[in-house]
């Protein structure tokens, strides 16, 4: 699912596809295994997603080229970020020194530091997210991205910073809903029942946790 990995951290071992020689094995392996980690981390399956992560490392390491390793790690943690998990980095924070400029600049972005931030210098689909003037304008522009990790990720940095509108929170429950990916899924609902106990509305906040009930029921997360 190309959806799943960042156009930019897919394209960095893709770079070979439009030349002569194709791409090598092991960059065609860790794009395969790194799509399926993050589809089964999604998916509530932490197993699987930790076993093709580490796959991926593996088959990186034997290019010897850290950048990329980093750049891997960043398409974990985004995936983590999405499901409203915002722990830090820290397998990226490892090999920091040695990640290029952009992948600097996007681990800035998905830790919410975006003061200075260069828009340039992140996937194009957040350009307006990071220029938005206000947060009216930052929660369409997280709306408009047609990418559904991307647009989760999107979501999940506006709630973080306590800026997330009820229909930016409503899209990302229908986004991860129509994806069936539970995990992400899970937390924003949970997000949607704290705000329905909150605000005394019973009947949303029964509705929510009868949908939560479904999920957990017919998969725990591991």
């Amino acid at each position: 699912m190309k959806s799943a990995l960042s156009v930019c951290l897919l394209a960095a071992f893709l770079s070979a596809c439009g030349g002569t020689p194709p791409p090598a094995d092991w960059k065609m392996n860790a794009v395969s295994l790194l799509e399926h980690a993050q589809q089964r981390w999604l998916e509530g399956d932490s197993k699987s997603a930790e076993l093709a992560l580490s796959q991926a490392r593996n088959e990186i390491a034997k290019s010897g080229r850290i950048d990329l390793l980093a750049r891997a790690e960043l398409a974990a943690c985004a995936a983590h970020i999405a499901s409203l998990d915002f722990s830090v980095c820290a397998a990226f924070d490892t090999l920091a020194p040695d990640a290029s400029p952009s992948d600097k600049a996007y681990a800035r972005f998905l830790a919410a530091d975006w003061a200075g931030l260069d828009a340039q210098s992140l996937p194009a689909h957040y350009a307006s997210l990071i220029g938005a003037k206000d947060d009216a304008s930052a929660n369409r522009a997280a709306a408009e991205i047609k990418d559904p990790l991307p647009r989760l990720i999107a979501a999940a940095l506006l709630f973080r910073s306590g800026r997330a509108t009820p229909a930016t929170l409503g899209a990302a429950v229908d986004t991860a809903s129509e994806r069936g990916w539970r995990r992400p899924l899970l937390a924003w609902l949970e997000v949607q029942l704290k705000r329905a106990q909150a605000n005394g509305d019973i009947d949303a906040a029964a509705l929510l946790q009868r949908r939560i009930n479904l999920t957990l029921d017919r998969a725990k997360l591991p």
